[in-house]
């Protein structure tokens, strides 16, 4: 937690997470390609010991410079684990399909993640999932999130049963342990999946 960040807590919500996105995904377009692999495994590592027992997970597909998803994906699969990826609607639809292998994914949209060929499946079917892992900027230790900014995970998270694992996905640097700028929509999350390990927090604190 050693990275510096500016303070934002006197700006507006809006304008502070901007900020605070802005470095984050500057900081990530710097990471280098060593560094992308290495945490891409142990991801892939710690993932599948926060899965463990399950017998459904709900995981983001990365783009650009997300913290890679794509081999803990595989490895789930391989576990023969049901794994449901985002296949992304009009707008801000919110629907899930089946992940069947790397192959099967194709791009829709310039920037979006690539969908499976399968049928879509809307959110409620992330009440009856055990593990949901969602992609975020900055997570901090009483489980505010920022993410990218379009509300599509924040709006997925309210179709989340009670009893599902359900962690953000961050580099070790955006763990952070001050406040972030929330909204009333805003989605806490339990647990913070990093490189160096799961943290779990209270999300209703």
């Amino acid at each position: 937690m050693d990275t510096e960040y500016p303070d934002v807590s006197d700006l507006p919500v809006e304008d502070a997470k901007q900020i605070l996105r802005s470095l984050c995904r500057g900081r990530r377009s710097e990471l280098p390609e060593g560094k992308r692999l290495l945490t891409a495994q142990r991801l892939a590592d710690l993932g599948m010991d926060f899965c463990r027992g399950a017998d459904t997970a709900a995981v983001y597909v990365n783009v650009n410079a997300e913290p890679p998803t794509d081999l803990l994906i595989d490895r789930l699969a391989e576990a023969k684990i049901r794994v449901l990826v985002p296949k992304l609607g009009p707008g801000l639809t919110r629907e899930w399909a089946e992940y069947v292998s790397r192959a099967d994914l194709s791009d829709q949209a310039p920037g979006r993640p690539p969908s499976p060929s399968g049928p879509a499946m809307d959110s409620r079917v992330l009440r009856d999932v055990d593990v949901v892992l969602v992609p975020a900027l900055l997570v901090n230790t009483r489980g505010e999130r920022i993410g990218q900014g379009g509300g599509w995970y924040d709006r997925v998270l309210k179709e989340v049963g009670g009893d599902t694992r359900v962690a953000a996905v961050v580099y070790s640097e955006e763990f952070v342990d001050f406040s972030l700028p929330q909204e009333e929509m805003d989605v806490r999350v339990p647990w913070a999946l990093t490189p160096d390990g799961v943290r779990h927090m209270n999300a209703t604190e």
